[in-house]
């Protein structure tokens, strides 16, 4: 692992695959760490020629974290944005969206695929229409457009994350079913849950830091995105929208609107799969995303 600072924040990172090749840079989603792009899918895609790049966003992992930001009030962020005004929060996406190609410009990388999972998703679609020169192609995963009329997330679902977690250095045993319901109820139904593997990534990412602060305040940037197809439809790059028919967090819709959104994008809807990426995808899922980077780019009428 490796540091770097960008924009004024310190970046962790680390990379697979020959220096030479192209790039795919791959952003994380809400509250988790650059090791949930586990190390066989990033050998996966290094294998097929690509320079495979993961990192911790801001606010999480061993990247800066944003903790001496005051408690977020949660009813005042919805009021605030209610009423149009802008709300006091530390970072929004598109913060996140500048980190992410700033740590292309610091490992001096001109152009680079992106590919983001969920929130990752989001700055990734950023990223292809804030960047058209820096971003070859987008891959957006298991992720949403912003659109306010898509369908919301269960009830369930959200109590189960926003819950707060017991301390995992005082109550291991509550922190692990804590998170391992949360994980179990947005998986898929068409791959075995292997709680094992996931107990040790839990693990392994509470060692590498913890901070519960920080999800609401990713959250908080999420909510203020707003509406993201304006943004969407100036999109030229080729793109891919991967997403799960069992995801309980974001609905289908969610993918499907996101892929009617940007024009030419191709959308992949996967049998069995939940908010969640099983190692039995990630073959299909690399091949898909080869597939993608290696589509020539079409050029749209004016």
């Amino acid at each position: 692992m490796n540091i770097l600072k960008v924009n004024g924040v310190d970046l962790a990172y680390d990379s697979f695959g020959n220096e030479n090749d192209e790039a795919i840079i791959l952003i994380s989603g809400l509250g988790t760490q650059m090791i949930r792009w586990t190390i066989p899918f990033c050998r996966i895609l290094a294998a097929r020629g690509f320079r495979v790049i993961r990192f911790d966003n801001r606010d999480a992992g061993c990247s800066l974290h944003f903790s001496h930001y005051k408690s977020l009030d949660f009813e005042a962020l919805a009021t605030a944005i209610m009423s149009g005004q802008r709300p006091d929060i530390p970072y929004t996406l598109d913060d996140m969206s500048n980190d992410a190609v700033g740590l292309l410009d610091a490992l001096s990388i001109d152009q680079a695929h992106f590919v983001g999972r969920s929130m990752g998703g989001m700055i990734a679609q950023i990223a292809a229409s804030e960047y058209p020169e820096r971003v070859l192609s987008l891959t957006s995963i298991m992720s949403s457009s912003g659109n306010p009329t898509l369908p919301q997330t269960p009830p369930d679902v959200m109590a189960l994350m926003t819950k707060p977690a017991p301390n995992p250095f005082e109550d291991q045993a509550g922190f692990l079913a804590h998170s391992i319901s949360f994980a179990k109820r947005i998986a898929g139904t068409g791959y075995p849950f292997e709680e094992n593997a996931y107990r040790a990534l839990i693990l392994e990412e509470v060692q590498r830091a913890y901070d519960p602060g920080s999800v609401g305040r990713q959250i908080a940037a999420i909510a203020v995105s707003g509406d993201r197809r304006p943004r969407l439809g100036t999109i030229k790059v080729p793109a891919l929208v991967i997403h799960g028919i069992d995801d309980p967090l974001f609905d289908p819709a969610c993918g499907e609107d996101t892929a009617s959104a940007i024009p030419g994008a191709e959308l992949m809807l996967v049998k069995g799969m939940g908010h969640d990426l099983p190692h039995q995808l990630y073959k299909v899922i690399a091949d898909s995303i080869e597939q993608t980077a290696r589509r020539n780019r079409h050029v749209l009428p004016e």
